[in-house]
Parts: C-alpha cells; sequence; structure tokens
C-alpha cells in the first residue's frame, strides 16, 4: 500500500476508533467503548512498531518510541481511552508529515522521458523508425529539426546546427561540419541531418549522465527530521521520569500518566504543520520545495554554488552592441536586418527580429530571400539588397572584406550586415547577467550563505567576463556533469550545500546537493527532476524567498517545539507525583497540541523581504549561434 494511503487508512482508523468509544461511552456500553478505543489502537501500534524495527535496523532511534511506549501502556493497563487519543494524535502527526513530502513532490520522469526511445535509421534506400537498442555502431542516422540525437557519432552531412546547452551550458548554438563528433543528448536546432552511430545508445553521453543522477541520488545522505534530533534526549528523560514514578509510588498508572503527557506531539505535530505551512507560503512566491526535508535544509545553506547559463544569465543571448557603418543609425541597421531575418528560422534571426518589434520598428516584407543554412541570408528589403549572416558568408556575398567578427572572448557573438553591395555594420549578441544580479547575491550573503561558487561548463575566460566584478568567491569553469558532482561533494563538509542550475548537464550535481534548486520555468525538465527545489517562475530573485520562508518556518516550528515541550515536561512532572490521570493528560497533551499548532500556523503569514520586486523584463525569445564547444569553429553570429 502506498505510504499516503496507508497513514490516510491509520489515520482513519484512530478517528474512528476514539469517535465510536466516545459514542458507547456515552451510551452506558463502557466495555464496547473500551474495545473501540482498543480496536482504533492497535493498527496504529502495529504500523508505529514496524516502523520503528526498520529505524532500528537502519541504526535510527526517533521520538516514535514514546509514543509506542505510551500507548502500550495505556493498553496493558487498561487506560484505554488514552491510548486511543495518543493514537489519534500519532496518526494526525504522521499524516502530516507525509503530507508535506508529497504535496510538492510530483512524479516528474522527464530526465528519462527525453531519451529517445526510438531513432530513424537509413536502410536500403529508405527511412526505417527502429528501437533505439538496436541501433549499432555504423548506423546512418537521420535526426530532424528539433529532434534529440540519440548516440554519439559524426556527422554525415556537410553541416549541421546543434543546441548544445542542455549538455555543455554553452546558450549558443554550435555549427558542425562533416566528420566532427556529435553528442548524445544535443538538439537540432538546424536542418535535418545524418549521424553516423560511433557507440550503442547505453554507451553514449546522454545514457552516462541518467546514470550519473541516478548514482548521485543513490548516494546522496538522507538528511535528518527536526523532531529525530531531540529525541534520545527526550526519550532518556521519559523513560526515567517514567520509571522513577513507578518504582518510588508502586502505581504503575502513574508511570502511564506520564508516558502519555510525554508523547512528543508538539514535535509529532507541531514540525510539519510549520513545515507544511512554510512549503505552501513559499509555494505563493513561485518556489516549489519538495517536502518538509529540503525545506529544513533549505533554512541552513552554508554554500552556494550557481550555474552560469540560464541560471545567473538569461540563457537568451540578445543585442547588446550596434555598430553601424556609413550613412545608416542604429535604427535602421536593426530594422534592414530584422526585416530580412524574418524569413529565417534560425535562432538568431529569431532574436533579431524579436528585439525591433520591441523597439517599436517597422518591418518591411522581405523578397527574393535566399538562405544557406548556418551561415546566413540575402534577400531584398524595400529595394535594397541585404545581406545578413556570419563575417564569412557575407564577406564572400559582397566580394569584399568584413570587419572581424569572430565572437569575442566574452562570449559574445557577431551577425554582420551587408547593404547594396556594402558593409553596413555589425549587431553584438551575448548572453547577459539577469537584471539585479549584484544585489542577488549580497541578499544570499545576508540570509547567511558564507561561500558562493559559480560552477559552468562554459570556458573560463566567458565565466570571467560575464561575472566581472560579482560577489563570487571562485569560478570553476569546463567542467563536465561529474566535475559538478564532485565540486559539490568537496563542499558538503562545509554545511549544507545547494546547487542552482537549469540544464541536463546540472541534473546531477542537483541530485547531489543537500538541496538542488531548478530553473522550472524555462529549464530542462531533467534537472527540475533531480531537483530538491523548482523555481516556477523564471525569476531567481524568488529564491530569496524561498529561503527566507525556510528559515522563518524552521524558526517557528523551534518555538513550538520548545514551548510545547516545556508544557509537557511540566505535565509529566505533575503526572509522577499523582495529579494527572493518563486520560487527564492526555487531554492535557491535547491542549498543548492546539496551542503550538495554532503558532505553527503562523508560518502560513511570513511576509518575505527578498524577491518580490517586479518580475524581470523578458528578453528576446530565442537563443544564437557562436562558438562551439569541443573545438567547433565559431559560427560568428550564425
Amino acid at each position: 500500500m502506498p505510504r499516503n494511503a496507508g497513514n490516510i487508512v491509520l489515520l482513519a482508523l484512530g478517528l474512528g476508533g476514539l469517535g465510536a468509544g466516545l459514542g458507547l461511552a456515552a451510551a452506558g456500553r463502557p466495555e464496547a467503548a473500551a474495545w473501540a478505543w482498543t480496536a482504533g489502537t492497535v493498527p496504529v501500534l502495529v504500523a508505529l512498531l514496524a516502523e520503528i524495527l526498520c529505524g532500528l535496523l537502519r541504526g535510527e532511534i526517533g521520538l516514535d518510541i514514546v509514543a509506542a511506549l505510551s500507548m502500550t501502556a495505556a493498553l496493558a493497563f487498561g487506560e484505554t481511552l488514552a491510548a486511543a487519543v495518543v493514537a489519534l494524535m500519532y496518526s494526525g502527526g504522521t499524516f502530516l508529515e507525509a503530507f508535506a513530502e508529497g504535496r510538492a513532490r510530483r512524479e516528474m520522469r522527464a530526465l528519462l522521458a527525453r531519451v529517445p526511445r526510438t531513432a530513424t535509421r537509413h536502410r536500403n534506400g529508405g527511412l526505417d523508425e527502429v528501437p533505439l537498442e538496436t541501433i549499432l555502431p555504423g548506423d546512418l542516422l537521420l535526426i530532424r529539426q528539433g529532434e534529440v540525437a540519440p548516440v554519439d557519432g559524426t556527422l554525415a552531412s556537410d553541416r549541421a546546427l546543434l543546441d548544445l546547452s542542455a549538455l555543455t551550458g554553452e546558450p549558443l548554438p554550435v555549427r558542425l561540419d562533416r566528420g566532427q563528433e556529435v553528442m548524445s543528448g544535443s538538439t537540432n536546432a538546424g536542418d535535418a541531418f545524418d549521424l553516423r552511430a560511433g557507440r550503442r545508445a547505453a554507451d553514449s553521453t546522454y545514457a552516462g549522465i541518467v546514470r550519473l543522477v541516478e548514482a548521485a541520488q543513490r548516494s546522496k545522505a538522507p538528511m535528518s527530521r527536526l523532531a529525530d534530533r531531540w529525541s534520545l534526549l527526550f526519550l532518556a528523560a521519559t523513560v526515567t521520569l517514567a520509571a522513577a514514578a513507578w518504582a518510588l509510588t508502586g502505581d504503575p498508572i502513574r508511570a502511564v500518566a506520564v508516558l502519555v503527557v510525554a508523547t512528543p506531539c508538539p514535535l509529532i505535530l507541531a514540525v510539519p504543520v510549520a513545515l507544511v505551512a512554510g512549503l505552501s507560503r513559499a509555494a505563493r512566491f513561485g518556489v516549489l520545495i519538495k517536502g518538509a526535508r529540503p525545506l529544513e535544509a533549505m533554512a541552513g545553506v552554508r554554500t552556494m554554488i550557481l550555474d552560469k547559463t540560464g541560471t545567473l544569465t538569461d540563457g537568451r543571448p540578445r543585442i547588446v552592441r550596434i555598430e553601424p557603418a556609413g550613412d545608416l543609425t542604429d535604427t535602421g541597421l536593426l530594422a534592414l536586418a530584422a526585416s530580412l531575418e524574418q524569413a529565417s528560422r534560425h535562432p538568431m534571426a529569431q532574436a533579431i527580429v524579436a528585439e525591433a518589434r520591441a523597439r517599436g520598428l517597422a518591418l518591411a516584407v522581405p523578397e527574393a530571400v535566399v538562405e544557406e543554412p548556418g551561415e546566413g541570408l540575402a534577400g531584398r528589403v524595400g529595394g535594397r539588397g541585404v545581406v545578413v549572416g556570419g563575417t564569412g558568408y557575407v564577406a564572400a556575398a559582397i566580394g569584399a572584406p568584413m570587419p572581424d567578427g569572430r565572437a569575442g572572448g566574452d562570449g559574445s557573438a557577431v551577425v554582420a550586415v551587408a547593404v547594396d553591395g556594402r558593409p553596413a555594420g555589425r549587431l553584438v549578441m551575448a548572453d547577459q547577467l539577469r537584471r539585479g544580479t549584484p544585489e542577488l547575491l549580497a541578499g544570499f550573503r545576508r540570509l547567511g550563505v558564507a561561500c558562493i561558487l559559480l560552477a559552468t561548463g562554459d570556458r573560463r575566460e566567458v565565466a570571467e567576463a560575464v561575472t566581472a566584478g560579482l560577489d563570487i568567491d571562485a569560478i570553476r569553469a569546463g567542467l563536465t556533469p561529474a566535475h559538478k558532482v564532485d565540486l559539490v561533494r568537496a563542499r558538503l563538509g562545509d554545511g549544507p550545500v545547494m546547487m542552482v542550475g537549469d540544464g541536463v548537464n546540472d541534473a546531477p550535481a542537483l541530485a547531489a546537493a543537500d538541496v538542488g534548486v531548478a530553473m522550472g520555468a524555462r529549464g530542462a525538465a531533467a534537472s527540475a527532476e533531480a531537483a530538491d527545489v523548482v523555481l516556477l517562475v523564471d525569476r531567481l530573485d524568488r529564491l530569496l524567498a524561498g529561503i527566507e520562508i525556510a528559515r522563518r518556518a524552521r524558526r517557528i516550528a523551534l518555538e513550538s517545539v520548545v514551548a510545547g515541550i516545556g508544557l509537557s515536561v511540566a505535565g509529566m512532572v505533575a503526572a509522577a507525583f499523582g495529579h494527572l490521570t493518563p486520560v487527564e493528560g492526555a487531554l492535557l497533551q491535547e491542549a498543548i497540541d492546539i496551542a503550538v499548532i495554532l503558532n505553527a500556523l503562523r508560518a502560513l503569514r511570513i511576509a518575505p523581504q527578498s524577491g518580490t520586486a517586479p518580475a524581470e523584463a523578458e528578453s528576446p525569445a530565442g537563443t544564437a549561434a557562436a562558438t562551439a564547444a569541443g573545438g567547433a569553429e565559431p559560427t560568428a553570429g550564425r
């Protein structure tokens, strides 16, 4: 039976047994009432004992033992009503805790779902759709536009345009030429091409990342519950006081009363209520936290590791500079280039058109357009001949040299423009930092983050240029997914580690961190599956609100625990001296529960001071071409 369903059944049995017993007692049938209370208690007790046994086998000792002792003692000495009250309190607490875990945990299986199940293979002059496991090295595959390369191999067509951002973090599509390596998991951002398989699917890059995620999740140390950290001390004090009351007075009922009052419901109930309230409040700010345990860890984060592309930056290159030549103005150059680019599906073209429209420019309908995929296009706009694309392509089209248009060391890409056979200027594009990034990092520092690291698969010179002047302790560039996992594990000894990323290449590190945070709005679904926290809006500043809510919810939980346990200890002492019967002790504990639950519900009203600024202005949609990873040549804007 699924855990949540089992908790619901136990809660229903506990509530039903208590209610039926009270009804029978009111009807003057005390013996039947006692059987009803026992019937409602025994299933909860059996389930609790099984859970305690499993915990002991794992070397874990929790406060559940006190609840089991109180129910067992109450049943043994005929205090069935007290046992039923404790059973209801315990089953209610476990239900709330399971609810805290389950309400935010989505059944995301996106990483495995993204792995292609079939491929299109050339055979006997035709095309066959074949299962992935049947592909052998040497097979010739067709990769259509938008499809994911299913295996590692080499390019068998003249050229291809690939989006490697999910694998390497490189935000700009890469142009490959015949014979160059194609990594599985890369997406075809251009026209269809042929791929010569070099490995079986199980041995390819993407399958390796899947295995790395699974290994990181298996090896991840479980986070202990806040309640369990109090368990040994409270358990020892409870057993000692109960045994002393029985030994000194010879009255076992006093020991039962002590155990009933000691049932740690301020911990069993207050902690999950406060944390569930924190989860709910965080979700209001677009921060989906997958359970109470990651929320607890989030409250104590000491090290934050940030991915670059799509996390610290927009992940969508946009025009950062327009360099007109001759008599053209910035606006005139952009209008001509964007008018022609309307005829292209290239990501760079889409970004240029989006920028022009954002500026309110009127775009003409292009005519006589001829495009060379991945290079550029030429045509006529308003009677003028226009050529847009990489520097080499434009220079060859007009038969004249163009200014150097290779991507700069800062990761920028250049689109060259010629009008009427003469150089007309350049559009410089780059993936920029998100707005307010310096203030964002300062906010993390205020919330107790001692160390902030940048981890990226991009080149070091690009990472350094993008983050110049930011409050970052260190930059780790050129990292593979395995290297990112190693970086996370190296920091685990310094306190809770939070990893923030958005790509498939970040998924293993997200799984390995104490708290993995995925940019769920535009990030890869694989990272959202591996993460403990998903940002539902494309705003990193919402993470500030999430951390602040986690810290305050945990503080409210601690306040409830301290107050509740203090009152429980006072009640235990009174019970030991004979001033409370088991039933009175159970009722007192119920009153304490109500008080601490009401206090815990204050977490629903947490108003974070961070992460509430207006949403960032969206940058133009689409991505642009630039330099290739792994030795591919720069595309110079195309």
